[in-house]
Parts: C-alpha cells; sequence; structure tokens
C-alpha cells in the first residue's frame, strides 16, 4: 500500500492549557463521473472524523491510534464506494490534538515532546470509474478550513465545546466556503506509515445513571459502576447556557472528590483540569457526544443546569474500549468470586484503549509492567491479539540505542531514567510468549526478536559482581498490611531476569534461531546460578527477603530444584499463617502467590485468601463496594489511589485454571493441548469455565453431587487434545486419577 505523505494543518498554532486553540474542520468538494469504486486512505497525527457527503465513516473513536509520531504514523483505509455521488461530493476531516499535541500530559514530559504541534493529516481519494480511469485527489493547501465548535481537546483534560458556534451545512456540498481560509503545508512526521490493525475504539454499552442527587451548587449523577467513556448530553436549554462535567470515582463525605487523581493540571486560568468538560448550550433541544476524549468514572458533578433540566435523561453513560471479543468466562456458586470475575474484565476492558492502559482516568499510559501483569488473563478472556501485536510494534520502536526500555509506551523520551526495570520491561518477551502460547502465532516473536537479544545483552551488562540485577521498579503497590515485609528490588529483578533469559531461549528456539538461544540460554543458567548462590538461606530454605513474594516468586520461576521445592513451599506457608492467611505481597508477587499455592495442594487456602472479607483481600474490595479493580489494598477510611487498574487481575486466570481446571497449553509446545487440572474447593456447590481458543472451544463445570462425589462436564474440540489430571483425593469410578482429555460426564468421589 502506498500512504499519502502530504500533511496539512490549519496552521502553526497549538493549544495548551492557557492557550485554547480550536479544533480544526477541514473539507474539499470534488466530483465523481460513473464511479464504480471509491477508496480514501486517511493518516494523522492527531485523531481525526472523517465525513463523506455528511456520513461519518470513522472507524471508531479516536482514530487513527495513540503513538509517538516520530516513531510510527497510523494510518486507516476506507471503501467509501457507497457514499459517492454522481456529481458533486464534499469530503470534510474534524482534527483533534491526540498525542500529537498533548499539554495534559505534563507530568510525563509530553508537553516537551519533540513533534509537539497542531494536529494534521494526509488523505489520498482514490475514484474508479467504469471505463477502468482513476483520479486522485490527494491533500494540499486547496483543502478549506476553519474552526470548529471544540474550543479545546485535550483527552485528559477534558473538552470544551460550544454548540453555537456549529455549522449546520458545513459537510454539505452547496455550503459556500469561499470565505474560509486555505490549509497550511506542514512537515510529515518522521515515523515509519503504517495501516493500523489494532482493534478499533469503540462505544460497546450505554448506561443510565441510578441515582440523581442536588446538591449545593449542583447535581450529582450515580452510574453505578466505574467505567471508560464520554457522558452524551441530551438537553433543552436556552443559548448561552453553560454546563460543566467533572467525573469521578469516589465520593468523600457525599460529594465528589477528584483526589486520587494526581497530576491534576494547574494553570493560570484552570484549577482541577483533568476529566472536565464544559458545553455551552445552543437554542433548543440539542445532543452532545464528546469526540476526542475519554474519562475514567462513576459520578459526574454537573454544574450549570436546572431542577427541570437534571432528570436521569439529562447524561448517558457511553463505555468506550477496544472492540474486542469475548473468548473465555468464569462463573461459581460464590456471588463474591462472580462479582471479582465480573469487576476484573471491567477493568481489562476499561483500561484498553488501543492498547493496555494503566488506568482510565488519571494517567491513560501504557505501562509496560501492567501489560505483563495482565496479557494472561485478559487472552483467557477476551481476543485483544491484534492490539497486542500492533502495540509490541511500538515497544520495540520505543527501544534505545543501549537496549533499554522505557516504562511507559508510547512516550516522548520519559520512563527510561525512572519507571522501568527488568519487572516492567518484561512485557517485551511476555506477550509475545503467551501469544504464542494461547493462540499458537508466531508474529509477536518474529516482530520483536532483533529487540529481545539486544535487551537481553544490555541487561547482562547491568549485573553486579555477584551476577544480580538491582536497577528498576520492584514489587510495586505493596500491600500495607501490619508487619508487612516487602521483596528485595534485586530479589524481584534478578528473578525477572532469569525469566527473561528463560523466556528468550524458548522463543528463540521456536523460530530457529541457534546463536540467539544459545546466548539466551547460557545467561538463564548463569542467572539462576547466581540467584542460588546468593540469595538462597539453604538452612532454612528461605528466600532472601524472608517474605511471600520472594518465596512465591523463587518457588513459581523455578529457582529451587524439585527436592528443595516441598522445604520452600512449607516456608511459604509458615510466613502466610504468620499473616493469619492474609495476602502479604506486591503485584510481582501477587501475579504468582495463588497459582504457587493451588500447585502444591493448597487451592483451598488461595481461595480463603481471595475471597475474605477482612483487609487485607480481594473480597474485602467488593464487601466495600467495588466496582473495577483497585490500584492498591488500603484500609478503609485511608488512602485512595486509582479505583481502576488492571494489574492484579490474574485472579480471573486462576479461577479459570485453578478452579474450574482449564490449562492452555501448559508446556507452550502445543497449542491444541488444554489440561484440566480442577480444585473441588470445599466452600464451593460448583463451578464452570470457557475458552475458545484457535483450535476449538473448551467448556468444563463441575457440581458437587453429595458429601464425597462430584459430578464433571467436560465438553471438548475434537482438535484439542491432552489430560483430565484430578486433585489429590479425588478418583474416576475406575479408580484412576488421570484420562485422556475427551467430552463426557464423569462423576468423582473421594479416595
Amino acid at each position: 500500500m502506498i500512504f499519502p505523505d502530504f500533511f496539512i494543518s490549519a496552521s502553526d498554532e497549538y493549544a495548551d492549557i492557557d492557550h485554547f486553540v480550536p479544533a480544526p474542520f477541514f473539507r474539499k468538494k470534488f466530483t465523481a463521473q460513473n464511479t464504480v469504486k471509491a477508496e480514501i486512505i486517511i493518516g494523522a497525527a492527531g485523531f481525526y472524523k472523517l465525513y463523506i457527503n455528511g456520513n461519518n465513516i470513522t472507524k471508531g473513536e479516536l482514530a487513527p491510534y495513540i503513538s509517538n509520531p516520530e516513531d510510527i504514523v497510523y494510518y486507516d483505509c476506507y471503501d467509501v464506494s457507497y457514499y459517492i455521488n454522481e456529481g458533486n461530493n464534499i469530503v470534510a476531516i474534524l482534527l483533534g490534538n491526540g498525542f500529537q499535541n498533548n499539554p495534559g500530559g505534563a507530568i510525563w514530559d509530553f508537553d516537551k515532546a519533540p513533534w509537539r504541534g497542531a494536529p494534521k493529516f494526509a488523505m489520498r481519494i482514490s475514484l474508479v470509474a467504469s471505463d477502468g480511469s482513476i483520479e486522485i485527489i490527494e491533500s494540499d493547501e486547496s483543502f478549506r478550513v476553519c474552526n470548529s465548535p471544540i474550543l479545546f481537546d485535550d483527552y485528559r483534560c477534558g473538552e470544551y465545546y460550544d454548540a453555537r458556534l456549529e455549522i449546520p451545512d458545513f459537510h454539505s456540498a452547496d455550503f459556500d466556503d469561499s470565505e474560509l481560509k486555505n490549509a497550511i503545508s506542514v512537515k510529515a512526521p518522521h515515523g515509519e506509515k503504517r495501516l493500523c490493525t489494532a482493534d478499533p475504539v469503540r462505544i460497546y454499552a450505554e448506561l443510565k445513571p441510578v441515582d440523581v442527587t442536588r446538591e449545593e451548587n449542583g447535581w450529582l449523577y450515580d452510574f453505578g459502576e466505574n467505567n471508560t467513556g464520554v457522558c452524551r448530553i441530551s438537553v433543552n436549554a436556552r443559548a448561552g447556557q453553560k454546563i460543566t462535567l467533572y467525573h469521578g470515582e469516589w465520593l468523600k463525605d457525599g460529594k465528589l472528590c477528584l483526589d486520587n487523581i494526581r497530576f491534576r493540571q494547574q494553570s493560570d486560568t484552570q484549577k482541577d483540569f483533568v476529566q472536565k468538560s464544559e458545553y455551552i448550550c445552543k437554542e433548543g433541544k440539542q445532543t452532545h457526544i464528546p469526540s476526542f476524549i475519554y474519562n475514567g468514572f462513576r459520578y459526574v458533578y454537573v454544574e450549570g443546569i436546572t431542577e427541570e433540566q437534571a432528570t436521569e435523561d439529562l447524561l448517558t453513560y457511553m463505555c468506550l474500549s477496544s472492540d474486542f471479543s469475548e473468548c473465555g468466562g468464569f462463573s461459581c456458586s460464590d456471588e463474591t468470586v462472580n462479582k471479582l470475575q465480573k469487576i476484573t474484565r471491567r477493568s481489562d476492558r476499561s483500561c484498553f484503549v488501543y492498547f493496555p492502559n494503566d488506568c482510565p482516568q488519571r494517567e491513560k499510559n501504557g505501562w509496560t509492567a501492567d501489560a505483563a501483569l495482565s496479557c494472561e488473563h485478559t487472552l483467557l478472556n477476551f481476543n485483544p491479539e491484534k492490539s497486542y501485536i500492533e502495540w509490541l510494534r511500538n515497544v520495540v520502536f520505543a527501544q534505545n540505542e543501549a537496549g533499554a526500555l522505557p516504562g511507559i509506551v508510547p512516550t516522548g523520551g520519559w520512563g527510561f531514567s525512572w519507571g522501568n526495570g527488568p519487572a516492567w520491561d518484561q512485557v517485551l518477551l511476555e506477550l509475545p510468549y503467551r501469544l504464542y502460547q494461547y493462540r499458537g502465532t508466531t508474529e509477536g516473536i518474529e516482530i520483536c526478536a532483533d529487540a529481545i537479544y539486544r535487551y537481553i545483552l544490555y541487561i547482562n551488562s547491568r549485573r553486579d559482581s555477584d551476577g544480580l540485577l538491582a536497577i528498576g521498579l520492584g514489587d510495586w503497590c505493596h500491600i500495607g498490611y501490619k508487619g508487612s515485609k516487602q521483596a528485595p528490588l534485586i530479589l524481584t529483578d534478578s528473578i525477572i531476569s532469569m525469566e527473561i533469559f528463560r523466556k528468550a531461549a524458548f522463543m528463540f528456539n521456536v523460530i530457529g534461531d541457534k546463536k540467539a538461544y544459545e546466548t539466551a540460554e547460557s545467561l538463564y543458567v548463569g542467572m539462576r546460578d547466581s540467584i542460588r548462590k546468593n540469595l538462597i538461606d539453604y538452612s532454612a530454605m528461605t528466600v532472601f527477603g524472608n517474605c511471600q513474594s520472594s518465596q512465591a516468586m523463587a518457588i513459581f520461576y523455578g529457582v529451587f530444584d524439585e527436592s528443595e521445592k516441598s522445604a520452600a513451599f512449607k516456608v511459604l506457608l509458615n510466613q502466610i499463617k504468620a499473616a493469619d492467611n492474609h495476602m502479604d505481597v506486591g503485584v510481582l508477587g501477587g501475579r504468582v502467590l495463588f497459582h504457587v499455592l493451588s500447585e502444591n495442594g493448597e487451592a483451598d487456602l488461595a481461595y480463603e485468601m481471595i475471597t475474605r472479607p477482612d483487609f487485607p483481600s480481594y473480597g474485602n474490595w467488593i464487601k466495600r463496594g467495588a466496582t473495577t479493580l483497585w490500584e492498591g489494598f488500603h484500609e478503609e477510611g485511608g488512602y485512595v489511589d486509582s479505583l481502576n487498574h488492571h494489574f492484579w487481575g490474574d485472579i480471573s486466570h486462576w479461577f479459570i485454571s485453578a478452579i474450574a481446571g482449564i490449562c492452555v497449553n501448559p508446556n507452550a509446545d502445543d497449542a491444541t493441548c488444554f489440561e484440566l487440572k480442577p480444585n473441588f474447593i470445599k466452600k464451593l456447590q460448583n463451578a464452570s469455565a470457557w475458552h475458545k481458543a484457535p483450535c476449538g472451544k473448551i467448556f468444563v463445570s463441575w457440581e458437587r453431587t453429595g458429601e464425597n462425589t462430584v459430578e464433571l462436564a467436560v465438553t471438548a474440540s475434537k482438535n484439542m487434545n491432552g489430560k483430565i489430571v484430578l486433585p489429590e483425593g479425588y478418583k474416576f469410578t475406575d479408580g484412576s486419577t488421570s484420562k485422556f482429555l475427551t467430552s463426557g460426564n464423569f462423576m468423582l468421589s473421594a479416595k
């Protein structure tokens, strides 16, 4: 595909938080005769909306993508044959700032980005006539331009819109644009030109408020659950009436509180300049949906409306995320677990806008560790593989000459001196590895192979005299529990680096790169030896740090030899007992703890730790009304941070793989292989899960039929192979404890 590269803008002027510049409208008249096929290719630095003869044909919200335009410039291609008229036609484009001009991201230096400027686009229209002739129309200075009613837009700060400035006939070919100014030609971005193959961002649900409450100076709208999106305003108003919306996640003393949305922009003219939108009304009935922003919120505080206007129909929550489909699920007899599964999936969706963001209300950044920690349970529940693949290209581009990676992608350079390190950088390997395991595709490996090789050489160069590493962020968001112990950075960095080397060797072997495989395998063996030599107390079989995260990570990632695991696991159990069977981990330990317990016969303990209602636990979140996963575990009445984060969501993976037992391709060597290893949790009456893989669909359910009997039902595609393995203490009617994977109903009994 040949991409147009003649970029145009409305002007050289661009917005700041103290200097508003309206979003520009562009239009171009053209004629079409005997057209049988028409196509538009459009690329943008910023966001765009595309109209043909008044029809909004844009693929979704925030098109084309969110990227560093010096790395990749994204294009979209549209077949517009249906929309072309015989004779006169009009194409119109509305541009938003997007990542091209991101003043609301000053904390991460986006306001200092070297590419920062007014949004711009390039376009080509191809018209194929019935005689085979082709007419080409490209973006140039002949495009006419004017200000739109969007006075300001920033996808962190918000949108300011004046409906009185709308131009009703702007999309019409009959509109007289002779008084409008011409577009200007501008320098094309330097990034590689690519057709965007990521899932588009779309509205997937509409919510009405569950409560509307009068407050001193406004009205509080409660939508009942935390999500990501924008509000559609529907109002009958007088011209000039200004309605202000403040979006947030929680209430303090009954009032909307934005204190947990740190890094709020302040300026000479604006305060609390984040997730705030203003709408200035025209006369009469009107409806408006913001174009180039999104917010993370449950509550909206509205100022500037009358009592008559403050109805439930004033605002509708338009929930948005990347448009991927479901491919798995879980349910059981415990409503707390069902709610945890539901809020995990809600956080996965609301924190995925083209790529996994840490949170939708505050940063909206592609933090690498968040994606690495979440990818396995996300792949079990949804189909984000196209979006993962596209984002991996951006991760590769973000790598610097030394081989280091930033903590956020995309970035303008922020995230190398702080915010990265092996636990974060592992996303470069974790995503392609899991894509190969769960989907059987090597595309991610092939995209990342060179970058992976450079990276393993880089982290090897950062090892200390003992062969260990301590260079990045560690066991982040550690639970603030009494007597809490956090895993030392040298332990977490070294173990994660060891796992990076292991996965690198595995993937190099998959693609047949023998030299890279041998290098990575040697580094893996060496790092494991260094950890075993320096960070294990063999007299007590205790890992350096003497805490749940250290012990669980060492067991999970294979630091211990097989003969040592039993003793090491007993130490972990004692550590858990000392915490009164509470979690005492950060996100790195939390990712592995419950799997270590269930894999060693303690699934019921893992279940208790997850679901117990007292602090700290996931069950405590549910007791306190959580509708999405929170960033941290804090006691009630204490510190509040983000209330919509996805990196604690591996519990969904645990529900599906450890309770229902669906283990997809456990050795990562055959995408058609499934092991069913259910655990019949004592407090559960039943559980079920399903997963749709490229090779087919599998459904598993179990139910207690008596004090010592369980019925297990399996429906598996004929393309699948593997085994059903029962937990300790259970057997099939023939006395066996395992069978080849097959569909059927099986009666099981306790030995």
